[in-house]
């Protein structure tokens, strides 16, 4: 939050800088509003439900051997990872291996900040911070579709998550 507010004061000052260009290129947004996007962080019960529900309360193997606490695929031979047990269809799934938590935590971030299919979640999260609106636009973050937001929304709120969304500023 506290980089989203810099940047945001910087832009509406009218300035830039070599920081914010080269935040633009990691993020991949051609437009200051669009580094605001993919800079403003979404609601932490959102993400605390999807590190319960994507590593089974960081019991999953995954979690254990990767630290892939969001059930992050990985499509690139090149990068540290490691294969799903069963195969699916004939073809081996890979999730990305981690080397802590907080490189899970960071990349996490990073691809709902940039990714296409997360642009309306960015779009969205610009209008309201509430996550029982917000996790109905992270069908696409599972193969799950639209169950996918209804079974966070009943984690968010069975453990009453959103009581950590109060605002820092």
């Amino acid at each position: 939050m506290a980089q989203y507010e810099e940047v945001k004061e910087t832009l509406e000052a009218g300035q830039s800088n070599s920081k914010i260009e080269a935040l633009k290129v990691e993020y991949k947004a051609t437009s200051d509003a669009e580094l605001l996007m993919a800079l403003k962080p979404h609601p932490k019960s959102i993400a605390i439900a999807q590190a319960a529900m994507e590593s089974s309360w960081a019991t999953s193997r995954f979690f254990k051997e990767a630290y892939n606490i969001f059930g992050v695929w990985s499509f690139d031979e090149n990068e540290p990872r490691i294969a799903r047990q069963q195969k699916r269809e004939g073809k081996t799934i890979w999730v990305r291996k981690y080397a802590s938590v907080e490189e899970a935590v960071y990349d996490y971030y990073r691809t709902l900040a940039r990714g296409s299919a997360f642009q309306a979640f960015r779009e969205t999260k610009m209008e309201t911070s509430d996550p029982f609106i917000l996790v109905t636009k992270l069908d696409r973050y599972s193969e799950k579709g639209a169950v996918y937001g209804e079974e966070l929304t009943a984690i968010i709120k069975f453990n009453k998550f959103d009581s950590y969304d109060v605002e820092e500023f």
